[in-house]
């Protein structure tokens, strides 16, 4: 052990090394030691050992952490790592270690000991909490702070977690044993602020418990108000919060004036508190609401426009939109007087543009960015204010229009005064006209209702356009970009002239020098290019045209400019241009896919932008997949281009791209007629390698390649040891929870593209290999995936031979699969192409195989035919058993960990019998119809007896439907 443990310390120092390859091997090795048991224990060791430098000690905090958050989570068909042992003497020694330890281990610890209660807490860690309560006792507030950065770790997830049983248990069981001494201890560290209230340094101690405790109390009244926190129990915590909001804490002031400090934070987090009390709580918040709403006002008004302010004032005045807004709190606001105050003394202010946002706005342009563009969730002052404007107009609309009237012509004088000097005052303008006219707005349409009293087509005319008309796009940069967002945010309002007007100009500032200005350009033609009313594009192909080319070359000189060579909004144009304008795309592909290769090479020496590579990845699928499936002939030089910097994704193992580098290669499969060239076939041995299927990532891209294969080259990968490999895949990712379904497209490929001269042989072995799973690990999505597997099969290769496949494995084995899985549990299956291939499958299995009339099967025969007219008529059953639930992510189309479907490279969900059956109603009647011929007066009294009178009313509309007559 001692050898282990000075090893590790080696390894640990050496990760701060200043030599790349020391670092690098240092990090393998701490990397090898995952799978030994026992290293979560040796890391804890070095934690706290005294004799190791404090450096070494929070390397081996961090890693600790880390080990805990990949390893602690069991999970299904994956080995666990961390032994029952290990597990239970980690969590015996941990928080007693966390509260000894400095400030800088105590944080990872804290962290680590969340991630273990997110798994364990409550069930299989129950004395976690009351080992923590009992440090509110000791006046240690180094161990106090220790415990409560724990709870708020542990219970914030109380504040997005969906309402259960589960959960309010569990808030229950937390609220027996916390609330009391959680109130004590708030109740006794206000008491000590008020007796060391001279001295700073404990004062700042004290507060930062108050911060935290404050920060758990608003976790765990969250979902609910609890009786622990309600009537005369609130009592004491409105009194504290109110007389923490009326304290002068300038003496907690931080160093750096620009920095929010202890009071800036504790002020925000109870503002925050009472939004919550607003919205969840009136009757419980109304005794305290008018002290909160003075307070909180008196605050806004004497804060300055110091950026260390900027959350707390942005909370504070969402606190005063939120009481605005409730019909029960108008009273506050009736008065003139209050309304010009809030016009004058906080919307008007908080609305400024400041030298810190000028600072912002040049030299870190990205973060104005995601502040400011629409659906951005950081709150900012503007935003606050506008919200807050929104808010008093639901109640006050005319007063307050006429109150902003006045400034918004005060500030317009002011402006054209000198346009140079005083363009601040245009850009609070541009800011309130879009806060008093904004009635609602959604993140696709940006505003869809606005105010009667607002002309918005007038003002952008008069205002706006003037500044977009300039071609000088160097110049006023801030009201340039102020202009696009104007646009941007009331396109779903003005008038189509208006944005095909303004269309042009958006172009031309994709040649701005700034940052700011070019992005909002890119990003308003993104979204002027997806606006749809009526689910009609708003402005048509067919007029945009002309543009197209000079539209697409300036993007792509964007993305020349250092500032903006990544930049993912203009990559996302880029993308939505070419979808737009698609028929354009042929005239200027190959300097399109030049453009797009080139990005891809620098991007592959260092991928660091995951958003502007994938809209890269879609572009190069769209250019395939457009180009064609347009002109065959341009596949090969298509291929030519794409496929040298795919095969060095490949060979440098690019790890972020690899899922992306498969999809590409299925796509150019697809498009490719038959037969597969030798280059693709030469990759082949390559995907089968079992390294690329470790990586959780690349199992649905490469399910989606192997598919290809399938498709393109059915006899070459049927036989041989092509097909070994093949079917060795399949039953790995079959006998996973995670992955079965992949093994399921896997199947399906082959039932639907296979050489079934060359298959036959294998299909028994590989239905033992279903049926085993089904035994051994039965889901709901295993279930649902067997199904529609079955009835693919049924509908492709015939009824009898699936029936008879089944039975030769154990006899009357279909019997037992229609009677406990295929009735019972076929309304399960979702999706349109998934339901029509069970109904399908079922069809031919009803209709077209004669086993099924007689018995053991026979009897099976109206419960078939009935599941089958619930699928068509009845609702989805989404109901999952309570074992099964840990895959509901699972379910999601599309999704898995650190893999993104590329949407113009996606293959699945084809109809497999779109040729054969348009309506598989029809298809069943037909078919009925045509079985009744060949037995007359067989069906009609078996359906008339054995079918419920919905179900016969069903039939019925589609044997008239499909004009064949009922069965007699």
């Amino acid at each position: 052990m001692a050898q282990d443990v000075q090893e590790l310390i080696s390894a640990l120092e050496h990760t701060f090394s200043p030599l790349l390859q020391l670092r690098k091997e240092a990090e393998a090795y701490l990397k090898s030691l995952e799978r030994q048991e026992g290293i979560a224990l040796i890391y804890l060791q070095v934690c706290d050992s005294n004799e190791v430098s404090l450096s070494v000690r929070q390397g081996a905090s961090i890693a600790f952490k880390n080990y805990i958050r990949h390893n602690w989570r069991i999970v299904s068909d994956q080995p666990n790592v961390i032994t029952d042992n290990d597990r239970e003497q980690i969590k015996s020694v941990i928080v007693q270690l966390m509260l000894r330890t400095p400030d800088l281990i105590q944080k990872q610890l804290s962290d680590a000991i969340s991630i273990i209660g997110l798994e364990d807490f409550p069930l299989k860690w129950p004395k976690l909490l009351q080992e923590m309560v009992q440090y509110f006792q000791t006046n240690d507030f180094h161990l106090i702070n220790g415990v409560l950065q724990t709870a708020d770790s542990l219970f914030k997830r109380y504040r997005h977690e969906c309402k259960s049983v589960d959960l309010w248990k569990e808030i229950k069981l937390v609220l027996e044993t916390l609330a009391q001494p959680l109130t004590d201890l708030f109740k006794n560290t206000m008491k000590l602020t008020r007796e060391h209230s001279q001295n700073t340094e404990v004062l700042k101690i004290l507060f930062s418990s108050v911060l935290l405790i404050i920060r758990v109390f608003h976790s765990l009244i969250f979902q609910e108000l609890p009786d622990q926190f309600a009537d005369d129990n609130l009592k004491p915590w409105m009194e504290y919060l109110h007389y923490i909001l009326e304290m002068d804490t300038k003496f907690l002031e931080p160093k750096f004036d620009n920095e929010p400090g202890l009071p800036e934070d504790i002020k925000a987090e109870i503002c925050l508190l009472m939004v919550l009390f607003a919205q969840k709580y009136d009757d419980d918040f109304l005794p305290y609401i008018q002290n909160f709403v003075r307070s909180v006002w008196t605050l806004l008004v004497t804060v300055d426009l110091n950026v260390k302010y900027d959350n707390l004032v942005a909370v504070g005045i969402d606190f005063l939109a939120h009481i605005a807004e409730k019909a029960g709190y108008k009273e506050f606001f009736e008065s003139p007087d209050v309304l010009q105050n809030i016009c004058e003394k906080v919307v008007v202010p908080n609305m400024q543009f400041r030298g810190a946002d000028e600072e912002l706005f040049e030299n870190n342009p990205e973060e104005y960015l995601r502040r400011d563009l629409e659906g951005s969730d950081v709150g900012t002052r503007r935003h606050a204010a506008c919200n807050l404007v929104q808010s008093l107009c639901r109640y006050f609309e005319a007063p307050v229009t006429n109150i902003f009237s006045g400034y918004i012509s005060h500030l317009l004088e002011e402006y054209n005064k000198d346009p140079n000097t005083n363009w601040r005052a245009k850009d609070v303008v541009l800011y309130l006209i879009t806060a008093l006219a904004t009635r609602s707005k959604t993140a696709k349409y940006g505003a869809t209702k606005t105010s009667d009293l607002v002309n918005i087509n007038e003002i952008f005319s008069i205002q706006c356009l003037p500044h977009l008309q300039d071609s000088d796009t160097a110049k006023q940069v801030v009201l340039r970009a102020d202009c696009i967002h104007f646009l941007t945010t009331f396109r779903s309002i003005l008038k189509k002239e208006v944005l095909l007007n303004a269309f042009p100009y958006l172009i031309n500032h994709l040649r701005s020098p700034s940052y700011v200005v070019h992005t909002y350009a890119a990003h308003s033609i993104e979204k002027l290019l997806t606006l749809k009313l009526d689910g009609k594009h708003v402005l048509q192909a067919s007029e945009l045209k002309a543009h197209f080319r000079g539209l697409v070359t300036a993007l792509f000189q964007v993305l020349h400019l250092e500032c903006s060579n990544l930049n993912e909004y203009v990559m996302k144009a880029i993308l939505r241009a070419m979808t737009s304008i698609k028929e354009e795309v042929m005239s200027i592909h190959k300097e399109i896919l030049h453009e797009l290769v080139q990005k891809l090479v620098i991007v592959c020496e260092n991928p660091s932008r995951p958003h502007f590579n994938h809209y890269l990845f879609e572009c190069i699928c769209f250019i395939i997949q457009h180009n064609c499936n347009t002109n065959a002939s341009l596949i090969e030089p298509i291929e030519t281009a794409i496929l040298p910097i795919v095969q060095t994704i490949l060979s440098k193992d690019i790890a972020e791209f690899m899922p992306y580098a498969f999809q590409i290669l299925s796509l150019l499969i697809e498009v490719r007629p038959p037969p597969i060239s030798q280059t693709y076939m030469s990759i082949y041995p390559v995907l089968l390698t079992p390294m690329l299927w470790e990586q959780q990532g690349n199992i649905p891209a490469l399910v989606q390649l192997l598919q290809a294969y399938i498709m393109k080259a059915p006899n070459d990968l049927c036989s041989g040891e092509h097909i070994n490999s093949l079917l060795g895949v399949f039953q790995k990712l079959i006998a996973s929870k995670t992955n079965d379904n992949e093994g399921f497209y896997l199947l399906n490929a082959l039932i639907e593209h296979g050489n079934q001269q060359l298959l036959s042989a294998y299909w028994k072995d590989i239905l033992v290999v279903l049926f085993k799973r089904l035994q051994s690990s039965k889901t709901t999505k295993y279930v649902k995936g067997l199904i529609v597997c079955l009835s693919l099969f049924s509908g492709k290769l015939g009824g009898s031979y699936l029936l008879e496949m089944i039975d030769s494995i154990q006899l009357e084995l279909f019997a037992m699969l229609l009677e406990k899985v295929i009735i019972p549990d076929l309304q399960k299956v979702s999706g349109f192409v998934e339901r029509k291939i069970c109904a399908i499958g079922l069809v031919h299995i009803l209709t077209e195989t004669p086993q099924i009339l007689n018995e053991p099967y026979q009897s099976f025969w109206v419960p078939l035919l009935n599941a089958l007219i619930n699928l068509f008529e009845l609702p989805e059953d989404s109901s999952v058993p309570d074992e099964d639930q840990f895959i509901d992510v699972e379910d999601t189309p599309g999704y898995q960990a650190a893999f993104s479907q590329l949407a113009f490279a996606t293959s699945k969900d084809k109809d497999p019998f779109a040729a054969e059956v348009q309506n598989p109603k029809i298809f069943l009647a037909t078919s009925l119809h045509k079985l009744s011929q060949q037995h007359p007066g067989k069906f009609g009294p078996l359906i008339a007896s054995g079918l419920d009178k919905s179900s016969i009313k069903s039939l019925e509309v589609y044997f008239q439907t499909a004009n064949v007559a009922m069965l007699q």
